[in-house]
Formats: C-alpha cells, sequence, structure tokens
C-alpha cells in the first residue's frame, strides 16, 4: 500500500464538502490499515489533522462513517458495471470490461476493495445490506443485457450474470493473493475470454432482417 496522505494542520480550514472528501479519505486508510474494530476515531481524527469534535459534527458515529465510504464504494463498482454495458453494443467488449471493473478495484493502490469484501463489519446488517445490493445491482446490469440480446428469461439471465460477476471477482482477488504474477491486463483478457466461451453460445434474438445470429457475433 502507498504511504499515507500528511495529516493536514488543525487550523486549516475547509469548505463542508471537502472537509468531508478528507475525512472520507483519512478514515479510508485507517479502516483499511487496522480494520473496522480495531480503528478509532481518535486515529481517523489525526490521520485527517482535524480534532475529534470537527470529525463528530460530519459523522455522529465510527459505524456511519464506515458506511458512508461504503456507499462509496459499492455505488462505484455497480456503475462501473452499468457503464460498461451501456458503452458499447460488442458483447465481447462488454465482457471484457465487466472483468476490468472488478480487477480495477481489486488492484486500487488504497486496498479499499478490503472495506467491501473483506470487512470485518460483515455481521452488521447495514453494512451487508449494501454489499449484497452492489453485487445484486451489478448482476442485473448484466442480467439486462443478457436479456434484451438473448431473449432468455429473467431468471436464467440473472444465474448467467451471477456466474460471470462471481468469476470476475473470486478470479480478481486469487490474482492478487498470488501476488499479480499475471499481467493485469493479460490476467483480465484469459478471464474475459473463458466467460465469452460460455456466453457466446447463447443466441442473439432475431435480427430486423430475420436473420438469427449468435451473441459471438456482435
Amino acid at each position: 500500500m502507498t504511504s499515507h496522505t500528511p495529516a493536514l494542520g488543525r487550523t486549516t480550514r475547509l469548505p463542508r464538502s471537502a472537509r468531508r472528501k478528507q475525512l472520507l479519505a483519512a478514515a479510508e486508510e485507517v479502516f483499511v490499515a487496522q480494520g473496522y474494530h480495531a480503528a478509532a476515531m481518535d486515529d481517523i481524527a489525526e490521520r485527517a489533522g482535524v480534532s475529534k469534535p470537527v470529525l463528530y459534527q460530519h459523522f455522529q458515529s465510527k459505524l456511519e462513517l464506515y458506511l458512508a465510504l461504503l456507499d462509496t464504494h459499492c455505488d462505484a463498482l455497480a456503475s462501473r458495471t452499468r457503464a460498461a454495458m451501456a458503452a458499447t453494443t460488442d458483447n465481447k467488449d462488454r465482457v471484457r470490461s465487466a472483468m476490468q471493473a472488478y480487477f480495477d478495484l481489486i488492484d486500487h493502490e488504497s486496498e479499499a476493495f478490503r472495506l467491501v469484501f473483506e470487512s470485518d463489519l460483515r455481521n452488521e446488517s447495514a453494512a451487508r445490506e449494501r454489499v449484497e445490493r452492489a453485487e445484486r445491482e451489478s448482476i442485473e446490469a448484466v442480467a439486462d443485457t443478457i436479456m434484451a440480446d438473448t431473449g432468455v428469461s429473467r431468471d436464467h439471465a440473472e444465474l448467467l450474470a451471477a456466474g460471470l460477476v462471481g468469476s470476475a471477482h473470486t478470479a480478481a482477488r486469487f490474482w492478487l493473493a498470488g501476488g499479480r504474477r499475471v499481467p493485469k491486463e493479460d490476467a483480465e483478457a484469459l478471464l474475459a475470454a473463458l466467460a465469452w466461451r460460455g456466453i457466446a453460445s447463447f443466441p442473439l434474438q432475431a435480427e430486423p432482417d430475420g436473420q438469427v445470429s449468435s451473441a459471438g457475433n456482435r
């Protein structure tokens, strides 16, 4: 992990939005390094270079602060997946982009993925609901595309999408834990190729001229 951002002087005055962003960045460093339960609001205030009362002006509790970080990263993951599906009509590129979204999160220097996937707060319902929502939204984005292109049922499309999203998540974490022995672009391409061989076997719906092609033809 990269070195911590130097703490700012306690006399520095910032607009509320900028201060909130600063506090979230400091909290992310502390939570990633120590875990939720070991982290203290004192540590976060010190990292941000503010007094603890200032920290509490923005976040009433450690849980509220953690959930705000979860919202940021979970929303970003779901948005990246939706953007991957909407960016092109080439399904092969869509599969590659979906894989890339997970590898980008796992490989980010902040190690923020630990807040989402390796939290020691898993038994907290509010945290669990946010992670499950992000996974569900990612699956739905992929499922919507599969349904639109192949005409399979919602249940079938969601199961296929869950397989694609799950493989991206599991493989990306395995890749990181193994020391990134495969270059990131190669790893993404390998997983995309594996997923594509399965997705491409499902036929597309009829084209405007009445022809039917496979998903691999787009």
